[in-house]
């Protein structure tokens, strides 16, 4: 898959940090503890953005900026395809 050229507000956040690790530090920035969370297998980006009070646009922004510095940014999603994880 290639680099979004949007974040959708509903991806998930768990899915986001383990496709794109390089996002895991805008989290951090944004000081969002979502690295981690039990929730953040739930939790979409507009969720995380509202419970941390963080403005939806310009996070999602950030995001695509560290994905795009991202050197795994193309690499498969294990959450799609035919469920079956590749080694």
């Amino acid at each position: 898959m290639n680099q979004p050229e949007t974040i959708d507000p509903d991806m998930m956040v768990d899915e986001i940090v383990r496709r794109w690790p390089a996002t895991i530090r805008v989290m951090i920035r944004n000081r969002m503890l979502c690295i981690g969370c039990p929730i953040g297998i739930f939790h979409t980006v507009a969720d995380a953005c509202h419970a941390h009070r963080v403005d939806l646009e310009s996070f999602s922004q950030e995001l695509l900026e560290a994905i795009s510095s991202d050197p795994l940014a193309n690499a498969p999603s294990a959450f799609l395809g035919d469920g079956v994880a590749a080694l």
